[in-house]
């Protein structure tokens, strides 16, 4: 994977701009896959998940119909 200082990151608006957030970001390679990355520790490595899982997990938990892919 790139460094992750490399990748275009998004951040959840409902964050607040504190830097307690998880950060999503699509996988390099395309793949199905997405990244997430924690703020507050931005040299640690991301997490690898499916994007089906990922959005899985924010509407079951937030309500939420994610278009993260």
């Amino acid at each position: 994977l790139p460094d992750p200082s490399t990748i275009t990151w998004t951040t959840s608006s409902h964050s607040g701009g504190g830097g307690n957030c998880v950060q999503a970001a699509a996988h390099p390679n395309g793949n199905g896959y997405i990244l997430l990355a924690d703020s507050k520790s931005p040299g640690r490595p991301a997490l690898t998940v499916r994007s089906t899982s990922w959005n899985a997990f924010l509407e079951a938990t937030a309500g939420w119909h994610p278009t993260v892919s």
